[in-house]
């Protein structure tokens, strides 16, 4: 099994397609209202905690579900480029071969083959999500614009925004602020709202943590926030990285002092959810068995925010019962 942090490919896409990992319907949590949120494959981060590790690569992956497997070996058969082996512990894809082609995906008569990764054309994507948008007006939802890290393929999102507000649908970005401001610009003049992560303020630890130096990250903060944009802070709090009072209090800071347009800043408690992506994906995960923070930690927090003069602080994600409760 190879680390999710090694081999990072990165290119940019044609603005004709797109390539998507998911596309989620009826989304309640990244932004206001019920939404569609696109989640557009490729990420500048490496972040080893990432619950979308299929999103992590901008190139298509092939996945297997082991317990649907019935050992036909059909997918072996077609495979043109003898990517697959049948073992008696299941099955194997050598990914230094595999091009995600889709063939097997075609042969297997269990379904226990899919290839993550989809293209779009701009109407194609414009059309799905008009679906829902009595949805969007009912609930004063939209379209989120998520990922991986939408900016990556700028040209295709940036035409897909100005087709979206020609219809009138609210638009959110979900961004890592990763990327240089003149691309990330763009994309935040066509949007209604920002929702941006600040993982950790020890530029030390950020650059370990996720490739990418921090100050990068709060620069493009403060630029978002003179632009007179809306923005959610996000923190996703992970056990024995960024779970401590002082990191949530310096983020809070900075977001008193520097970030005026901020409406929410919400603390994102770590779960193990996304563990099966990483065994489909043959990757090896470190988070796989820290325990779920306790819910008396993550009100610490919110209230160490809160200390800072910060009054839009909320808490969300799986916990832990405390101590007291289990006594009870």
């Amino acid at each position: 099994m190879t680390h999710p942090l090694e081999n990072r490919e990165h290119h940019s896409p044609t603005p004709k397609r797109a390539l998507l990992f998911n596309v989620q319907y009826h989304a309640t949590e990244d932004g206001p209202g019920i939404r569609t949120s696109l989640f557009f494959m490729g990420c500048l981060m490496h972040c080893p905690w990432c619950h979308n590790p299929e999103g992590i690569s901008p190139r298509r992956k092939l996945i297997c579900y082991e317990m649907r497997c019935l050992g036909t070996g059909k997918c072996l058969e077609v495979c043109p480029r003898k990517a697959l082996t049948l073992t008696p512990q299941g099955m194997v894809i050598h990914r230094d071969l595999c091009d995600a082609c889709g063939k097997c995906v075609d042969a297997c008569p269990a379904g226990a083959l899919e290839v993550i990764g989809k293209e779009y054309t701009l109407e194609e994507l414009v059309s799905q999500v008009l679906v829902d948008r009595v949805f969007y007006q009912k609930s004063g939802g939209g379209v989120t614009l998520s990922g991986g890290e939408p900016s990556l393929q700028t040209d295709f999102c940036e035409r897909l925004m100005i087709r979206l507000k020609e219809e009138g649908v609210h638009l959110a970005l979900d961004t890592c602020g990763g990327i240089a401001w003149p691309t990330l610009q763009r994309l935040v003049n066509r949007t209604d709202l920002v929702l941006y992560d600040l993982k950790l303020m020890d530029p030390h630890r950020h650059v370990l943590a996720t490739g990418i130096p921090l100050e990068r990250v709060l620069e493009n903060a403060e630029k978002i926030a003179r632009s007179g944009k809306p923005l959610w802070i996000r923190t996703p709090v992970i056990p024995g990285v960024n779970d401590t009072a002082e990191n949530i209090r310096q983020t809070a800071r900075f977001i008193r002092e520097k970030l005026p347009t901020v409406e929410r800043y919400d603390l994102l408690a770590f779960n193990h959810t996304c563990v099966s992506k990483y065994q489909r994906l043959g990757l090896y995960w470190d988070f796989a068995k820290p325990p779920l923070l306790s819910e008396e930690t993550m009100e610490a927090l919110a209230a160490a925010a809160i200390q800072e003069g910060l009054d839009c602080v909320c808490w969300s994600g799986l916990t832990r019962p405390d101590r007291d409760h289990r006594a009870g």
